[in-house]
């Protein structure tokens, strides 16, 4: 079976579906990078996947009380690990480590805050756990939401487009009644404290712009990647120029890795928010163009149903060739399949301007 994945203007053919899965799941790894906006690296703990199951059953013997009937590992990334739980009831529930100190009360709260205001269901927090020298990491246990990432249902890729855009329509619908929570300023859930977006967003842009030209000088970056930022961040101030007015509540990495679905090829829930916050909602719509998202028409159905920015693709453009040389910089993993289209993107809408 051969699958043709969009990635913006760029195709990419594989002719193994486990070839399809190691590249999502390099994506999903890329994108776990996304988690600070701060652009130092940050110290991770190590834990390797056996640990992770012992340690899962401890959590829920003790919290939970219940028999169990087989343990598996479902993966993780560099921040954290995740275990599934069924027990003899054939109840599920999963368990997830946080390789990051402090982060606990972070993860939790934006859970539970986008689980409040999301049309389509979002995991439940069951209990929470800070780490101790019995367990010695924090972790959470949450329900288990059944089903696979859309990525995964190959059958919806030869699907017609009217059936493809109403799994689309599902998902808009459902990131916006996120957007629709509204938050007093904008930045983090926890303590937002900027008047404005580009107060909260700049100095962070300006990190990555900084960074990147020293890893540019040390041969690090390509010319092609480093020129082009060079111009969209000449052209930052005209980009933004139009004022973001509400601080909207973003899931921050809305994919079609983490749109879940089920037997029935419908929506069952969405999973791992990351790094959300009040921000403008369009900071959340790139996404929506990245792997298969194209596929579902997903940017194009929030665009022209709930309205955007004049210089909405300006804005997609910069935001996603920013945020994966945020990747790069916090991984050291370059990626030309995801990278190259990104930049194509923001030379493309910078003739425009």
């Amino acid at each position: 079976l051969i699958m043709l994945v969009n990635y913006g203007e760029h195709i990419i053919c594989e002719d193994i579906i486990s070839d399809f899965g190691n590249i999502s799941q390099l994506y999903m790894t890329l994108c776990m990078w996304r988690l600070f906006m701060n652009v130092e690296r940050v110290e991770c703990n190590k834990l390797d996947n056996n640990n992770a199951i012992n340690y899962a059953k401890k959590v829920v013997k003790y919290y939970l009380n219940k028999n169990i009937s087989k343990t598996k590992y479902l993966g993780g990334g560099s921040f954290g690990k995740v275990v599934l739980i069924t027990f003899e009831d054939k109840s599920k529930v999963v368990v997830k480590f946080i390789l990051i100190d402090g982060m606990l009360e972070k993860e939790t709260h934006d859970i539970n805050l986008l689980r409040e205001n999301c049309s389509v269901r979002m995991p439940k927090i069951i209990t929470s756990r800070k780490k101790d020298n019995e367990i010695p990491f924090d972790c959470y246990v949450m329900e288990y939401i059944e089903g696979k990432p859309l990525i995964y249902d190959l059958s919806m890729y030869l699907r017609g487009k009217r059936k493809r855009k109403e799994i689309g329509q599902v998902v808009v619908d459902a990131l916006h009644s996120i957007h629709e929570c509204k938050g007093a300023k904008f930045g983090d859930t926890l303590n937002p404290i900027y008047d404005s977006w580009i107060e909260c967003y700049k100095p962070f842009a300006e990190q990555v712009y900084n960074e990147a030209e020293k890893m540019y000088k040390r041969g690090k970056l390509s010319n092609k990647v480093f020129k082009t930022m060079v111009r969209a961040w000449s052209n930052f101030d005209k980009i933004f120029s139009e004022q973001i007015l509400e601080p909207c509540l973003i899931h921050g990495d809305l994919n079609v890795v983490n749109i879940m679905v089920d037997k029935k090829h419908n929506i069952s829930g969405f999973i791992d928010p990351l790094n959300s916050m009040y921000a403008d909602r369009e900071y959340d719509l790139f996404q929506f163009y990245n792997l298969t998202g194209k596929k579902f028409f997903l940017g194009e159905l929030y665009k022209n149903k709930y309205g955007a920015s004049k210089l909405f693709y300006e804005k997609i453009a910069f935001y996603g060739l920013w945020n994966e040389v945020f990747c790069y910089i916090k991984s050291g993993v370059y990626v030309s399949f995801i990278m190259n289209p990104l930049v194509k993107n923001m030379k493309r809408v910078l003739k425009n301007l």
